[in-house]
C-alpha cells in the first residue's frame, strides 16, 4: 500500500470513529492484512498532525486539523468566524480548485485553507479575488471537496 493510500485509510478511520490508543487504530487497519507497524502508524500520525483531545465515551480520542477547525468554526470560534468569506463560486479540474471571491478575500481564505494542514492540500495561490487550491496527487475529487466544504458553504 502507497504512503498516500495508506495516510488516506487513517484519516478515514480516525474521522468515522472514536480511536482512543494506537493499538486500536493498527489493529483496524491490519483487519485487511496490511501489515502496519506501530513506527509507521506513529510517523503517520505524527505526519497529519494527529492530536488527542478529551471525549466523554472513551477519555482521549485522536482528532485531526481540520476536524478540529470545522468543530470550531460549528462552535463559532474559528479563526476569522463571523468574518463574511467572500465566497462566490468554485470549479474543479484535475487536482486544482479555482476559487473566485469578493475582491480582497482570496488571501485571507487562503490563509485559512493552509491552516487546517489537510493532506489532501499541497498548497494554496492567493491573488485578489482568486484563489488557486492544489491537492496532491492521487487524491480524489470528491476527498478535495469535502476538505474545502467548510469555506465554500
Amino acid at each position: 500500500m502507497s504512503k498516500t493510500a495508506r495516510l488516506l485509510e487513517i484519516r478515514k478511520i480516525i474521522q468515522s470513529s472514536k480511536i482512543s490508543s494506537q493499538e486500536e487504530l493498527l489493529e483496524i487497519l491490519n483487519k485487511p492484512g496490511h501489515g502496519f507497524t506501530q513506527a509507521t502508524l506513529s510517523r503517520d500520525l505524527r505526519y497529519l498532525k494527529a492530536i488527542k483531545v478529551p471525549d466523554d465515551e472513551k477519555g482521549m480520542i485522536y482528532v485531526l486539523p481540520e476536524s478540529q477547525l470545522q468543530q470550531a468554526s460549528q462552535n463559532g470560534s474559528a479563526p476569522l468566524s463571523g468574518q463574511p468569506s467572500g465566497f462566490i463560486s468554485v470549479d474543479y479540474t484535475s487536482n486544482m480548485a479555482v476559487i473566485k471571491t469578493l475582491p480582497g478575500f482570496a488571501s485571507s481564505m487562503a490563509y485559512r485553507i493552509d491552516a487546517i494542514n489537510a493532506f489532501e492540500i499541497i498548497g494554496t495561490i492567493a491573488g485578489d479575488d482568486t484563489l488557486l487550491v492544489i491537492a496532491r496527487e492521487g487524491i480524489p475529487r470528491q476527498d478535495l471537496v469535502q476538505c474545502l466544504r467548510p469555506f465554500i458553504s
